[in-house]
């Protein structure tokens, strides 16, 4: 069964936001070494429950946090999405070392990503 996996916080003020939830949480926040603005989030150890996730500046007013679930095709679920009512809102593009992405929207509205890792993506 396809799980959440990562999560991505929208933030007006990427610094503010990191400086918020370090201060409130503990999380760490990482500059990541790729082609946007993005930064990883750890929320915790690896062998304790939760995700990690990442932090980009907001894209439009009213972007909100987004789920993405790990999948073992971008394509089959994305397929499977549209049959059942999503919308596909970007289509399926590769995060460079990490896999193939996407975002839909389910019937009610809300954002979700769905990832199917592959390291040699680019």
């Amino acid at each position: 069964m396809p799980r959440v996996i990562h999560f991505e916080i929208p933030a007006d003020d990427p610094e503010r936001a990191a400086a918020f939830y370090g201060e409130v949480f503990g999380w760490k926040f990482q500059k990541w070494d790729g082609p946007m603005p993005y930064w990883l989030v750890t929320t915790g150890d690896d062998g304790a429950p939760g995700i990690n996730g990442g932090m980009m500046p907001r894209s439009h007013p009213g972007a909100s946090t987004v789920n993405t679930v790990g999948v073992a095709s971008v394509d089959e679920t994305l397929a499977a999405i549209q049959r059942k009512g999503g919308k596909v809102a970007l289509p399926r593009m590769a995060v460079p070392g990490v896999g193939w992405l996407a975002y839909c929207i389910d019937p009610e509205g809300n954002t979700f990503g769905i990832l199917q890792p592959d390291a040699k993506a680019s």
